[in-house]
């Protein structure tokens, strides 16, 4: 039986004008809550020339936990609506890419 993988799900984002500290007081409340489940970090990457653009990596230390995330989001009513918040704060809808972690 193989080891647990890691996936890594990375949101590329933009928010909008003049938002940017308001999307930074949201995830220091939406933080906790997203990685309650267990399993799941959150970290932000502040694109060093447009301090409006990001990357939001959610890191879940296997498969499984990234699935019962994903279900999360899917039908957890509480999440939904932190999402929508989320939403709200961005100037476009953001690029989702998800990666899993491979021994070379």
């Amino acid at each position: 039986m193989a080891p647990p993988t890691r996936i890594d799900l990375h949101l590329r984002l933009r928010v909008a004008p003049g938002r940017r500290e308001e999307f930074l007081a949201f995830l220091r409340e939406a933080i906790p809550f997203y990685e309650r489940p267990g399993g799941i970090e959150i970290r932000l990457l502040e694109d060093l020339g447009d301090d409006h653009r990001f990357i939001e990596l959610v890191l879940y230390e296997d498969e499984a936990a990234y699935r019962r995330d994903q279900d999360r989001v899917a039908n957890d009513p509480e999440m939904k609506r932190f999402l929508e918040r989320w939403r709200s704060f961005l100037a476009a809808p953001p690029v989702v890419e998800v990666y899993r972690l491979t021994q070379p």
